[in-house]
């Protein structure tokens, strides 16, 4: 795979419309021969295969790697994704928690699995003759704590959003432009990311997140994360929905909802979702 590009935050598409920045897409996707792109169903990579399975055609193949570090419902939202964009779609397992160093939850435990991502992603893409492996990722994405972009510039993967110029906000616009439905689903991320640094990660407790997850949203919340801290699950409801969980009948099915899953505590964070949120905590750790 060839080196990727240095991700630009100025370039010809800064000041650009949106339309402008759709053409920059496309004008990008059209330069490769052909792509893989790593699907996980989320808004950046929707528009993403759309958009290149737009333009290349058959010439471009989603790939999506499931294990247990992603939500049960996402597995199959990502196939049918694909399914209603026309694109073809391989669905592969991974095993980033077995990886030495994933499981124990460094600072840089998402290096490891964008490593593992790629390294599926990239042997696939050769032996399928694919010229490039593509990422969702977008302009917004280039701040933060976000170690697995070294992982995919180190394995020559491209960011197309990022080389048009394409922010979060304009891809959820773009995305509801093209009619597709998750131009307004809400921010996704691996479960692991709902475990403090230096808390292990194993399957039984990536399981009891993500069914205390399903849970809340059977009970009508969308944006949420259910954050891990030993016996506390620390809740993170969007603040536009942080008053229906005090409602009378909905608080006691929270707390029942994170009892089945074993929590003694069952905390409501007033800050209100956060994504990244654990991210804080690496400036406060002692040098």
């Amino acid at each position: 795979m060839p080196s990727a590009a240095p991700h630009p935050t100025t370039g010809p598409s800064a000041g650009a419309t949106l339309a402008e920045k759709h053409a920059r897409l496309r004008a990008i996707l059209g330069g490769y021969r052909s792509a893989l792109v790593c699907f996980s169903g989320g808004v950046d990579s929707t528009l993403l295969l759309r958009v290149a399975h737009d333009v290349l055609g058959d010439r471009c193949l989603g790939l999506t790697t499931v294990s247990v570090t992603m939500a049960v419902s996402e597995r199959q939202a990502a196939v049918d994704l694909a399914k209603l964009i026309g694109a073809s779609l391989e669905v592969v397992e991974s095993k980033e928690l077995e990886r030495p160093g994933f499981a124990e939850n460094p600072t840089n435990r998402c290096y490891h699995c964008k490593a593992e991502l790629l390294e599926i992603a990239g042997p696939r893409a050769a032996a399928l003759g694919l010229a490039e492996v593509l990422l969702g990722t977008n302009l917004d994405d280039l701040g933060d704590h976000r170690p697995g972009l070294a992982a995919a510039d180190e394995r020559g993967a491209r960011h197309p959003l990022v080389d048009a110029g394409l922010s979060k906000a304009e891809v959820r616009a773009l995305s509801r432009e093209l009619g597709l439905p998750t131009w307004d689903k809400p921010q996704l991320a691996c479960l692991s990311s709902r475990f403090p640094y230096g808390t292990e990660i194993t399957p039984e407790r990536l399981r009891r997140v993500d069914a205390f997850e399903d849970g809340l949203r059977a009970l009508g919340f969308r944006q949420l994360r259910v954050r891990y801290h030993g016996e506390v699950a620390r809740l993170e409801i969007d603040l536009a929905e942080l008053s229906h969980a005090l409602e009378e009948g909905i608080r006691p099915a929270i707390v029942a909802l994170g009892r089945t899953q074993g929590f003694t505590f069952v905390a409501l964070d007033l800050a209100g979702f956060s994504s990244g949120s654990l991210n804080q905590l690496i400036a406060l750790r002692p040098r």
